[in-house]
């Protein structure tokens, strides 16, 4: 606790109570705008940590940071979805054996998969090289991520509980693969707030391409209060509905700000509603909004630099710009301090052909998919990392599942694979150049130090200072957590 908040705590506790406050002041609207800005500098007595049961919060002001279980190296995360399951076999995970055996039925293989018979065992289809200080091993696919090697911490021997995307996209995203639960970033905002309040919290960015299979379940709230739900922004469609049409800026200001005195006036005579509050508190952050969210999109102040180390200057490939624009708009929320940004590559599409879903023609497919991703997504950590922002952020690299290590019959693709693929880390509270767990020869299946993504998802919620055990809310009965009843710390890949 600074010493401002603990002479509040002491001195002026009785001051600052906000009822007390509310009542003794002759403007409610006045009385709303100091308490805000007090707990914006941390100055409030009253909330902003996570008890036994969950976080303590201030219905009125949802979003307000507030401390974790313990000191968490994170403050923010950005996590790179790549939707429709990446092949380990092509990108992060070296088998040499698969070179070996190119060609020939897997030995004791299954004769029919997800999608039909099996095929031969079929080599990696791009080369491995040794990258960086560590030496490891990465795909020529993607030059540009693979040259950060040194600075990421690889999970090989993931598994996941679902070989079907949708089912498999909510397991990564929320614990569960069904529907209904709450995502990641949804927990994580729940728990910390956020250091920006004229921003939403958690924002979620599609693919310019369209959305995931399981489309907003990756950023939905669940069960959680419906303030913590991801509001999807893009470069290419910024938020909906922002301003209404027809209306002067100087009449849509005053319209606001006699709906703020109203809604003051009915919250100072319903002080006990917190369901009022919380609808409050997301009006009044739809209308900073209209403020911040133009600024926030606005790439045309970006310098010429950045937008070609991006390769958001790429106009022979709209698509590759197009998410390179969103890469650089995640950088700008993390600078203007949202706590959770969630990047998408890939949108749902059968076939692969909008995806990383590679059945029938993988190598095609994946000379399209990797040169969108790869540079733009270097470029964002490259990009935090000099602007000193990586010392505080939590990049994530994830997948819901891999491929299979044998084509389909008649085709050029790979079969879903929950077995054992890989994930990663880099950035703050992360132990770089470090690859753990391992699958088999022919990378099928994890075998050694296993790790179902309940694991992952407890990994990144302590290095934001969150206990996945105890972050939990109680939902018909019983205390929720985004592990369910699983999850242990991968401690190999924390610094």
């Amino acid at each position: 606790m600074t010493h401002h908040a603990e002479l509040l705590s002491s001195a002026g506790q009785a001051l600052l109570s906000r009822r007390r406050f509310l009542s003794s002041s002759a403007t409610a609207l006045g009385s709303i705008a100091l308490t805000n800005l007090l707990g914006l500098d941390g100055l409030l007595a009253e909330g902003g940590h996570i008890g036994g049961d969950g976080p303590v919060i201030d219905s009125a002001r949802p979003y307000a940071p507030r401390l974790g279980h313990f000191a968490g190296k994170a403050k923010n995360v950005v996590v790179i979805f790549c939707a429709g399951a990446v092949s380990q076999l092509e990108t992060w995970d070296y088998k040499p054996e698969l070179i070996k055996w190119d060609g020939k039925p897997l030995p004791n293989g299954p004769a029919v998969t997800f999608q039909g018979p099996a095929g031969n065992l079929a080599r990696p289809q791009y080369e491995f090289r040794p990258r960086g200080r560590t030496g490891k091993m990465v795909s020529d696919l993607i030059p540009h991520l693979a040259g950060l090697t040194d600075d990421i911490a690889f999970v090989h021997s993931l598994t996941s509980k679902s070989n079907t995307h949708g089912p498999a996209e909510n397991f990564l995203s929320t614990g569960f693969v069904l529907d209904g639960f709450p995502s990641l970033g949804s927990w994580v905002t729940y728990a910390l707030g956020s250091e920006s309040q004229e921003l939403p919290s958690y924002v979620a960015i599609p693919d310019p391409r369209g959305v995931p299979q399981n489309g907003s379940n990756n950023w939905g709230p669940g069960f959680l209060p419906a303030a913590f739900q991801g509001t999807t922004l893009s470069s290419k469609n910024p938020v909906r509905h922002l301003t209404a049409p027809g209306v002067s800026s100087d009449a849509d200001h005053a319209g606001r700000s006699l709906l703020q005195r109203m809604n003051a006036r009915h919250l100072e005579a319903n002080p006990g509603d917190s369901k009022l509050a919380a609808r409050i508190a997301s009006y009044e952050l739809a209308a900073r909004m209209q403020l911040s969210v133009p600024g926030i999109g606005d790439l045309g102040t970006e310098p010429a630099h950045i937008l070609r180390m991006y390769g958001a200057d790429d106009t022979g490939n709209p698509d590759k710009a197009a998410f390179a624009k969103n890469c650089i708009l995640a950088r700008r929320l993390i600078e203007k301090g949202v706590r959770f940004v969630q990047l998408f590559n890939g949108a749902y599409a059968s076939g692969g052909k909008l995806n990383w879903d590679g059945h029938s023609a993988l190598k095609e497919q994946y000379d399209v998919h990797a040169e969108i991703l790869d540079q733009p997504a270097a470029a964002l950590i490259r990009d935090l990392r000099a602007r000193g922002l990586l010392e505080d952020t939590l990049v994530v690299w994830c997948t819901e599942f891999g491929r299979m290590p044998f084509f389909q019959k008649g085709a050029k693709g790979r079969d879903h694979n929950p077995d054992g693929f890989t994930c990663w880390l880099t950035g703050a509270g992360v132990k770089p150049g470090v690859s753990h767990g391992v699958t088999d020869e022919l990378g099928q299946k994890a075998v050694q130090d296993i790790h179902p993504l309940y694991d992952f998802n407890a990994t990144i919620l302590h290095l934001l200072g969150l206990d996945h055990e105890r972050l939990t809310f109680e939902h018909n009965g019983i205390q929720r957590r985004l592990t369910n009843v699983e999850g242990n710390v991968i401690r190999q890949v924390v610094a």
